[in-house]
């Protein structure tokens, strides 16, 4: 009797054992929608600007300083793999705060959201197109037959803006070049860099923070071609947020530049200030969508 107890007792504990074995394996953490201290979490989305270790780097700072100005809320940065996952994100109403290209911004109007402000600087918004020093391109032709690398087929300025632009002198961005769509704008650079392609677009604020950090990029690529600027991208929130809630983010956005902490937040960025806007401000961006589609190819499209 005493020797049955025995392997009963250890085929339950072998059981039991394998049973936890199993729960912790197809264990997921789970978040509430509060915060340990009963605070209210938004989420703030931001566009693919940098890799998400990045973006996290950059803009964490910014919501931790939001943050520490809040009372009775807590807004929760995240990230995204690439532009697809961001607006899969941005265009379900998943973020209650967001910060999109002008694209998006537009875009989210469809979705849900209102325009309350935008990155400043907009001179700072126009696309640049990158070449090795020594790829002997010279003139826009010169790139017919050869592999162009953009961030993402939605990047306003980065990728849009440089094929309007392609467009404009002469090269069939469909048929003259192969388009590679790399997922970042840091990718894009190292790309052209790696001699991957011969050419590489992006826009201003990724470049000169790619270049401090890796200076002997800069030793061998240089900016060929700029465009004209639009508008830079814009802050939305999602209808139904508490307007008490929206008007203290917004005024803690954008008094930042007023401060040495808040100067120092949005140095990173590239960027002096953010500024108060609407709907309308971005009436350039939509004209300029309608060319682009009607002319070079369609915007959700990948070629």
């Amino acid at each position: 009797m005493k020797k049955y107890l025995i392997v009963v007792t250890v085929l339950f504990l072998f059981i039991l054992t394998g049973c936890t074995d199993k729960e912790n394996e197809e264990y997921k953490p789970t978040y509430s929608n509060e915060a340990p201290n009963s605070k209210k979490v938004y989420i703030f989305g931001v566009h693919p600007l940098h890799n998400p270790k990045r973006l996290f780097e950059v803009y964490q700072p910014l919501v931790d300083y939001i943050n520490s100005n809040l009372s009775n809320a807590v807004l929760k940065l995240e990230a995204s793999r690439n532009y697809a996952a961001y607006d899969e994100k941005l265009f379900s109403g998943y973020f209650d705060f967001s910060l999109p290209n002008p694209y998006q911004t537009v875009k989210s109007l469809e979705y849900g959201y209102n325009v309350f402000g935008k990155m400043g600087d907009d001179k700072n918004f126009r696309g640049i197109i990158l070449v090795r020093k020594d790829s002997n391109i010279n003139k826009v032709e010169d790139l017919k037959g050869k592999t162009v690398s953009y961030p993402a087929p939605t990047a306003l300025a980065a990728t849009m803006m440089p094929q309007w632009f392609l467009y404009k002198n002469g090269i069939d961005i469909k048929k003259d070049i192969k388009n590679n769509y790399v997922g970042s704008q840091e990718s894009s650079i190292m790309n052209v860099y790696l001699k991957k392609s011969i050419a590489a677009a992006t826009w201003p604020p990724p470049w000169r923070a790619f270049i401090k950090e890796r200076p002997e990029v800069a030793k061998e690529v240089e900016i060929k071609w700029e465009t004209t600027s639009l508008p830079n991208n814009g802050l939305v929130v999602k209808e139904g947020t508490p307007n008490i809630l929206i008007e203290k983010v917004s005024k803690l956005l954008f008094e930042l530049h007023k401060s040495k902490e808040g100067r120092d937040i949005l140095s990173p960025m590239e960027l002096s200030r953010f500024e108060k806007a609407n709907k309308n401000r971005y009436l350039p961006v939509v004209e300029f969508l309608r060319k682009f589609e009607n002319e070079v190819r369609d915007i959700r499209g990948k070629k």
